[in-house]
């Protein structure tokens, strides 16, 4: 009883500080957009095959369709740079019905400051036309969420993970067993094609909170930060790998005043 009871305390704990971080009245609003409009002013694209299309129902965001190919990935990135705390909402559909490949949100991503991968990344954006992973996890500095997301042999549709990363790898190291921040989350029963998700994220220095509220569903998942190197600033980015695709609309992302 005592032991099946800590995992429920713990949950009840992160509910609790996660709405009051929610709640904060520090919070600044710094970026907003609804992705109905022209996207291309609040956002650059990497990645030659990546298509992106607004409309009234929101950010269309399309990844090459050949499969495994580091052509066809695609990440598109805010133009603004965001400090400190930061709190991340937007909903989310997915239009794919794959059961390969990941979906992943990177936080206050910047260039590792060696040459040629300098701190601002817009200014490689030209190393990036190719948006292999490899180039963004050895050369940048950033968490990386990845929600919605499927082993890259998977065939089972229910088999879904939600993992944080990051970046970069440490030399000579592996990028599966140095870049993971634990815990990992598997069969979430989240993000079914077609279902509009609205997404919540709160960065902290010591916390990360990712909250996923669906038509008959809302988990919280969160992982501990204390002992990883703290990330000061940088740019938001949605990766979709090769042949993933979805519906982005309602983007806010607030800093602390």
């Amino acid at each position: 009883m005592l032991f099946l009871s800590v995992p429920t305390q713990a949950q009840n704990t992160d509910n609790q500080e996660f709405e009051v971080l929610n709640q904060s009245e520090k919070w600044h609003l710094q970026f907003q957009d609804s992705g109905t409009k022209d996207w291309q002013s609040k956002w650059f694209l990497d990645g030659l095959q990546a298509a992106v299309k607004n409309s009234k129902v929101g950010m269309l965001f399309n990844a090459g369709e050949k499969a495994a190919s580091d052509s066809d990935h695609a990440v598109l990135w805010t133009k603004d740079s965001f400090k400190g705390n930061l709190k991340i909402e937007f909903n989310f559909t997915r239009k794919d019905a794959a059961t390969k490949w990941a979906v992943i949100l990177y936080l206050q991503a910047t260039g590792t400051g060696i040459a040629p991968y300098v701190e601002d990344i817009s200014k490689w954006n030209h190393l990036r036309e190719i948006p292999a992973m490899k180039t963004y996890f050895n050369n940048m500095k950033a968490l990386h969420i990845s929600y919605a997301s499927f082993e890259n042999d998977n065939t089972n549709s229910k088999k879904d993970y939600i993992r944080v990363r990051q970046y970069p790898v440490v030399p000579g190291q592996n990028f599966n067993t140095t870049t993971e921040i634990p815990n990992p989350y598997f069969e979430t029963g989240l993000f079914k094609t077609d279902e509009t998700y609205k997404i919540t994220v709160i960065k902290t220095n010591s916390k990360l909170y990712f909250k996923v509220v669906g038509k008959n569903s809302s988990k919280l998942f969160s992982w501990n930060l204390k002992n990883h190197p703290e990330l000061i600033e940088g740019r938001i980015g949605f990766r979709q790998m090769a042949t993933r695709t979805a519906l982005y609309k309602n983007i806010s992302i607030y800093t602390i005043k």
